[in-house]
């Protein structure tokens, strides 16, 4: 088998085809054009670290894969993260479906730190008077 033939089925192993990313595309669309909402990618990325996962169990000592098993996950993280904090229901909704395990309460962002409290700070700071020395 020839290197070119022997690469292409290394990649082969490790990357979704077009099939089932549209396959996965069709499940988790939010609206009919839908390819790139933050649901989409969480799926079609938790597909990917499956199939590295599986390649890794395999091959051990393939570090580049590796590395790019932990830039899959640290992506799916922050998109995760970001879905939890602009549509809550939608991250229920997705971990459940994929089986993520949920974030741990002590990495989740305190509200205060999310702006939350910010608007109910600046009424109170109006309403107490400055004492005048």
């Amino acid at each position: 088998m020839s290197k070119a033939l022997l690469g292409s089925a290394l990649r082969r192993d490790t990357m979704l085809d077009k099939k089932q990313k549209d396959r996965i595309i069709a499940k988790f669309k939010t609206h009919a054009k839908d390819t790139g909402s933050p649901e989409v990618q969480v799926a079609i990325l938790t597909a990917e670290i499956k199939e590295l996962t599986e390649h890794l169990k395999l091959h051990k000592k393939d570090f580049s894969s590796r590395r790019g098993l932990i830039k899959k996950v640290s992506q799916r993280r922050k998109l995760l993260h970001y879905l939890q904090r602009e549509d809550g229901e939608s991250y229920e909704k997705i971990i459940k479906q994929l089986k993520i395990k949920r974030r741990a309460d002590h990495t989740m962002m305190p509200l205060e730190d999310m702006g939350v409290f910010e608007a109910e700070e600046a009424v109170e700071e109006e309403v107490t008077p400055e004492p005048e020395i």
